[in-house]
Protein backbone atom coordinates (compact mmCIF):
# COMPACT_ATOMS: atom_id res chain seq x y z
CA UNK A 1 0.00 0.00 0.00
CA UNK A 2 1.24 3.20 -0.81
CA UNK A 3 0.88 6.39 1.93
CA UNK A 4 1.46 9.90 0.68
CA UNK A 5 2.53 12.06 3.79
CA UNK A 6 2.21 15.87 3.30
CA UNK A 7 5.00 17.34 4.85
CA UNK A 8 4.22 20.90 6.40
CA UNK A 9 1.60 20.49 9.14
CA UNK A 10 1.75 16.67 9.27
CA UNK A 11 5.35 15.97 9.08
CA UNK A 12 6.64 19.43 10.23
CA UNK A 13 5.54 21.60 12.06
CA UNK A 14 5.23 24.30 10.44
CA UNK A 15 2.51 26.25 12.67
CA UNK A 16 4.91 25.78 16.02
CA UNK A 17 8.15 27.42 13.32
CA UNK A 18 5.91 30.24 12.93
CA UNK A 19 5.20 31.00 16.13
CA UNK A 20 8.73 30.55 17.60
CA UNK A 21 10.08 32.63 14.49
CA UNK A 22 7.58 35.45 15.08
CA UNK A 23 8.48 35.68 18.81
CA UNK A 24 11.79 36.11 18.28
CA UNK A 25 11.83 38.82 15.38
CA UNK A 26 8.39 40.56 16.74
CA UNK A 27 8.11 39.64 20.60
CA UNK A 28 5.62 42.59 20.65
CA UNK A 29 3.38 42.01 18.52
CA UNK A 30 0.74 39.65 19.30
CA UNK A 31 -0.30 37.17 16.86
CA UNK A 32 -3.50 34.38 17.36
CA UNK A 33 -2.26 31.51 18.75
CA UNK A 34 -1.98 28.24 16.74
CA UNK A 35 -5.24 26.86 18.40
CA UNK A 36 -7.76 29.39 17.26
CA UNK A 37 -6.13 29.14 13.63
CA UNK A 38 -9.22 29.06 11.11
CA UNK A 39 -8.38 28.72 8.31
CA UNK A 40 -5.66 26.41 6.47
CA UNK A 41 -4.04 29.32 5.13
CA UNK A 42 -2.26 31.03 7.91
CA UNK A 43 -2.37 34.56 6.25
CA UNK A 44 -5.79 34.33 6.10
CA UNK A 45 -5.75 33.96 9.85
CA UNK A 46 -3.77 37.43 10.42
CA UNK A 47 -4.90 41.06 10.37
CA UNK A 48 -3.85 42.39 6.88
CA UNK A 49 -0.85 44.62 8.31
CA UNK A 50 0.52 41.47 9.44
CA UNK A 51 0.51 39.48 7.08
CA UNK A 52 3.39 40.89 4.60
CA UNK A 53 5.60 40.75 7.46
CA UNK A 54 4.27 36.85 8.59
CA UNK A 55 5.34 36.24 4.51
CA UNK A 56 8.41 37.60 4.66
CA UNK A 57 8.97 35.39 7.90
CA UNK A 58 7.85 31.99 6.41
CA UNK A 59 10.12 32.60 2.72
CA UNK A 60 12.90 33.66 5.01
CA UNK A 61 16.09 31.61 4.63
CA UNK A 62 16.29 28.19 6.95
CA UNK A 63 12.75 28.87 7.90
CA UNK A 64 11.60 25.34 6.59
CA UNK A 65 14.70 23.97 7.13
CA UNK A 66 14.50 24.49 10.17
CA UNK A 67 11.23 23.46 11.13
CA UNK A 68 10.51 21.42 14.11
CA UNK A 69 9.09 17.65 13.34
CA UNK A 70 5.64 17.41 14.80
CA UNK A 71 5.39 15.36 17.42
CA UNK A 72 5.47 11.78 17.08
CA UNK A 73 5.68 12.09 12.84
CA UNK A 74 9.02 10.60 12.61
CA UNK A 75 7.90 7.63 15.01
CA UNK A 76 5.28 6.91 13.17
CA UNK A 77 7.36 7.32 9.78
CA UNK A 78 9.86 4.79 10.79
CA UNK A 79 6.80 2.42 12.13
CA UNK A 80 4.91 2.60 8.67
CA UNK A 81 7.87 1.85 6.91
CA UNK A 82 8.66 -0.90 9.06
CA UNK A 83 5.33 -2.12 8.51
CA UNK A 84 5.73 -2.67 5.11
CA UNK A 85 3.91 0.75 3.70
CA UNK A 86 5.69 2.53 0.84
CA UNK A 87 5.63 5.66 1.86
CA UNK A 88 5.85 9.06 -0.27
CA UNK A 89 6.17 12.91 1.08
CA UNK A 90 3.67 14.39 -1.31
CA UNK A 91 3.98 18.78 -0.56
CA UNK A 92 3.33 21.81 -2.30
CA UNK A 93 6.27 23.92 -2.14
CA UNK A 94 5.37 28.15 -1.59
CA UNK A 95 5.00 29.93 -4.72
CA UNK A 96 7.84 31.97 -3.10
CA UNK A 97 9.89 29.10 -3.83
CA UNK A 98 13.39 30.17 -3.99
CA UNK A 99 14.59 28.85 -0.11
CA UNK A 100 11.11 26.34 0.29
CA UNK A 101 12.14 23.72 -2.16
CA UNK A 102 15.69 23.27 -1.57
CA UNK A 103 15.06 23.33 2.11
CA UNK A 104 12.09 20.82 1.92
CA UNK A 105 14.77 18.77 1.22
CA UNK A 106 17.05 19.62 3.66
CA UNK A 107 14.31 19.09 6.51
CA UNK A 108 14.05 15.13 5.07
CA UNK A 109 17.69 14.94 4.92
CA UNK A 110 17.93 16.05 8.14
CA UNK A 111 15.07 14.45 10.16
CA UNK A 112 14.33 11.01 8.05
CA UNK A 113 17.75 10.52 6.46
CA UNK A 114 19.23 11.30 3.31
CA UNK A 115 18.00 7.89 1.50
CA UNK A 116 14.48 9.70 2.36
CA UNK A 117 14.78 12.69 0.05
CA UNK A 118 14.33 10.11 -2.84
CA UNK A 119 10.49 10.07 -1.73
CA UNK A 120 9.58 13.63 -1.73
CA UNK A 121 7.43 14.49 -4.53
CA UNK A 122 7.10 18.33 -5.00
CA UNK A 123 3.85 19.63 -7.02
CA UNK A 124 1.87 22.12 -6.96
CA UNK A 125 -1.68 19.20 -8.04
CA UNK A 126 -1.48 16.56 -5.81
CA UNK A 127 -4.33 15.06 -7.40
CA UNK A 128 -1.90 13.94 -10.09
CA UNK A 129 0.39 11.62 -7.90
CA UNK A 130 -1.15 7.95 -7.68
CA UNK A 131 -1.58 6.71 -4.14
CA UNK A 132 -4.03 4.90 -2.09
CA UNK A 133 -4.17 7.41 0.71
CA UNK A 134 -3.10 10.89 1.39
CA UNK A 135 -2.67 11.84 4.71
CA UNK A 136 -2.81 15.70 4.40
CA UNK A 137 -3.76 19.08 6.58
CA UNK A 138 -5.61 20.64 3.57
CA UNK A 139 -9.45 20.20 4.15
CA UNK A 140 -10.15 20.79 0.30
CA UNK A 141 -7.43 19.29 -2.01
CA UNK A 142 -8.40 19.79 -5.55
CA UNK A 143 -6.96 19.49 -8.99
CA UNK A 144 -6.83 18.52 -12.92
CA UNK A 145 -8.25 15.01 -12.32
CA UNK A 146 -10.00 13.15 -9.70
CA UNK A 147 -7.31 11.08 -7.17
CA UNK A 148 -6.62 7.74 -6.75
CA UNK A 149 -6.23 8.14 -3.43
CA UNK A 150 -8.40 8.44 -0.24
CA UNK A 151 -7.88 11.46 1.70
CA UNK A 152 -7.20 11.12 5.54
CA UNK A 153 -7.43 14.49 7.30
CA UNK A 154 -4.90 15.55 9.88
CA UNK A 155 -6.06 16.85 12.54
CA UNK A 156 -5.64 20.58 12.52
CA UNK A 157 -7.40 23.49 14.17
CA UNK A 158 -8.51 25.04 10.88
CA UNK A 159 -10.06 21.76 9.91
CA UNK A 160 -11.95 20.94 12.83
CA UNK A 161 -15.34 21.84 11.11
CA UNK A 162 -15.27 18.91 7.98
CA UNK A 163 -17.07 16.16 8.17
CA UNK A 164 -17.00 13.22 6.21
CA UNK A 165 -13.66 12.68 6.21
CA UNK A 166 -11.51 9.99 8.10
CA UNK A 167 -9.53 12.03 10.66
CA UNK A 168 -5.91 11.27 11.86
CA UNK A 169 -3.25 12.50 14.12
CA UNK A 170 -0.04 11.02 15.43
CA UNK A 171 -1.48 9.34 18.66
CA UNK A 172 -4.32 7.54 16.98
CA UNK A 173 -2.73 6.77 13.63
CA UNK A 174 -2.51 2.87 14.35
CA UNK A 175 -6.40 3.09 14.72
CA UNK A 176 -7.51 5.04 11.96
CA UNK A 177 -5.01 2.86 9.92
CA UNK A 178 -6.64 0.28 10.73
CA UNK A 179 -10.10 1.26 10.16
CA UNK A 180 -8.79 1.62 6.64
CA UNK A 181 -6.70 -1.34 6.16
CA UNK A 182 -4.91 -4.32 8.01
CA UNK A 183 -1.40 -2.93 9.29
CA UNK A 184 -0.20 -5.50 11.46
CA UNK A 185 -0.11 -5.73 15.32
CA UNK A 186 -0.16 -3.09 17.63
Amino acid sequence: MLILLDQDGVLADFDAGFHAAWQQHYPHTVIPAREHRRSFYLLEDLPPHLREQAEALYTSPGFISNLPPVPGALEAWQALESMGFTLRICSTPLQQYENCVAEKYQWVEKHLGRAATRQLVLTADKTLVAADLLIDDNPEITGARAPTWEHVLFDAPYNQTVVGKKRINWQNWRGVLAGVMYVGEY
